[in-house]
């Protein structure tokens, strides 16, 4: 049984642009596709924060490093300039491909600068078979990464060092909650 799943993810990049009068598509920055691993003429989903429009267009490249976002043909009617979108490449595999598989998600700044890069990370423990967690793509950590964005991890680790715990114990305890 294959199962559909996110591959590749732009969360929060902003659209510059729309043109009604262009071939149907998304216009983006290669530079961005190819750091999250999205290919030109592939099929993404699109969900637009502002409005909850939902649409699939294919990707076409825009100019390197210009970090576009523009909805051409039908797809120009779905957004506005300054609509914050999640942009989505999928695929199908079998559940157990799902620990080798580690989507890159990339979010964003107001200027659709790269603010972060994640990785999804589905894992075994004790407590059950698929586990599910958010790490930061440069130190395969939870804890730099925006996760958690009501707990202070840092914040949680000094408390408990000024309370006497060893560092195993603190790093005992972060593993079990935290899945770090």
């Amino acid at each position: 049984m294959s199962i559909k799943v996110i591959r590749a993810k732009l969360h929060g990049i902003r659209v510059t642009g729309a043109d009604l009068n262009y071939h149907g598509s998304i216009t983006l920055d290669p530079v961005q596709c190819q750091q999250a691993g999205i290919y030109p003429m592939e099929f993404v989903e699109i969900w637009n924060k502002n409005s909850g429009a939902r649409i699939s267009t294919y990707v076409i490249h825009g100019e390197p490093g210009s970090r576009c976002c523009v909805l051409n043909g039908a797809a120009a009617r779905t957004c506005q300039k300054g609509d914050e979108l999640i942009i989505a490449a999928c695929d199908f595999i079998e559940p157990g491909a799902l620990y080798d598989t580690k989507p890159r998600i990339l979010t964003f700044l107001p200027d659709n600068k790269v603010d972060q890069v994640l990785l999804y990370d589905v894992y075994a423990s004790e407590e059950r078979p698929y586990n599910f967690r958010i790490l930061d793509a440069a130190k395969q950590t939870v804890d730099e990464c925006h996760t958690w964005p009501n707990v202070d991890i840092s914040a949680i680790r000094a408390d408990l060092e000024e309370r006497g715990w060893s560092k195993p114990e603190i790093d005992a305890f972060m593993a079990h909650y935290f899945s770090l």
